[in-house]
């Protein structure tokens, strides 16, 4: 058995946390940030890696003794080296490389996007590769065929704002507060989701890709008229994200009759009006929906352990002088998506 201390700071979240290879958490911490970013309606990237630097040593002392553990009992540093905000990537990173140096330990880069990809399998033993993942967060929308760790094939992305952005900035739109995603949500429940006529960009497209910014627009516009409510406008909001969720999610299925499930993640998958939606159409297709616990979903430390525990398990370890990466991609060999540049 081995144990993985895992890092995470690549966005708002200052995270850490103990898993050991018999995917048992043994200690987690996370910090939020929602108090000095709520004052700008988003993440001011200066702000968040100031407060990394502030709460990382503390939540690392901290996951140790809850766990009982010290330093010297643990087989691994994972933490995350990008994509995200790089001065908070930088923070996780270079405390990474401090202790791992220190402890005379390995290091494992992980990629954000990755600890994501693999957190389902942390609960569920069962999961088996390859699955199918839709990965839908703050700054990334995604289906991926993952085939195995490391390895991974992209059969969609957005072509402009990710599905968690669109929840951030409605939510700004509309005056709801920081975070978006938990904020539009809550007040949807009082609205009717069909009440405000809002477009699902690219439904019905044979392009496999996501489109939010569009909808985002939309959502200005008939907030502006004041003509509708703001719970029915967020209820007419997320069911529009919902219907471009499953319809883009469709074509995935169908094209990769392969996969052994189909799979959720990302901070979005919180959201239970996608989770329920999500769940029918994986029916349909008659294959297992699998989507980690609420937890697990946002930022944390035991997905990025758990991806470190993966990538250990399969003999893979990085040097100390790996760097720090804003952009980094699950399949570089992708095509090159229209208007997604290098967020792609």
């Amino acid at each position: 058995m081995t144990i993985i201390l895992g890092l995470e700071s690549s966005c708002d979240e200052t995270a850490a946390a103990l898993v050991d290879s018999d995917r048992r958490v043994l200690a987690h911490r996370v910090a939020g940030q929602e108090a000095e970013h709520s004052p700008y309606g988003g993440v001011v990237p200066e702000i968040a890696a100031r407060a990394h630097v502030d709460r990382l040593a503390p939540i690392v002392e901290g996951v140790l003794q809850d766990a009982g553990l010290t330093l010297a009992d643990v087989d691994a540093i994972a933490a995350t080296a990008g994509p995200g905000l790089i001065g908070g990537v930088m923070v996780g990173l270079v405390t990474g490389k401090a202790l791992a140096h220190a402890a005379n330990k390995p290091l494992i880069a992980v990629n954000h996007l990755e600890g994501h990809a693999l957190s389902p399998r942390l609960v569920a033993p069962e999961l088996q590769f390859p699955y199918l993942l839709l990965l839908v967060s703050g700054g990334h929308c995604q289906l991926l065929l993952v085939k195995g760790v490391g390895d991974y094939r992209r059969l969609a992305t957005t072509i402009d704002d990710a599905a968690g952005e669109a929840f951030d900035k409605t939510a700004k739109l509309l005056g709801l507060g920081y975070p978006g995603g938990p904020a539009v949500e809550r007040i949807a429940q009082q609205g009717d989701p069909r009440a405000v006529p809002l477009p699902r960009p690219l439904i019905g497209s044979a392009e496999p890709h996501f489109s939010f910014a569009g909808l985002k627009s939309a959502v200005a516009r008939a907030s502006v008229s004041g003509a509708h409510s703001v719970p029915d406008l967020a209820a007419s909001f997320q069911q529009a994200v919902v219907d471009c969720l499953v319809d883009r999610s469709r074509i995935a299925l169908t094209a990769c009759p392969e996969a052994t499930a189909f799979v959720v993640a990302g901070g979005v998958a919180a959201n239970g009006a996608i989770r329920g939606a999500l769940t029918e159409l994986a029916a349909r297709f008659d294959k297992p929906f699998v989507a980690p616990p609420l937890w697990l979903c946002t930022d944390n430390g035991a997905m990025i352990a758990w991806a470190g525990a993966e990538r250990f398990a399969a003999g893979l370890t990085d040097p100390l002088s790996v760097a720090a990466r804003p952009r980094w991609p699950l399949d570089p060999e992708a095509e090159a998506v229209r208007g997604a540049g290098v967020k792609a």
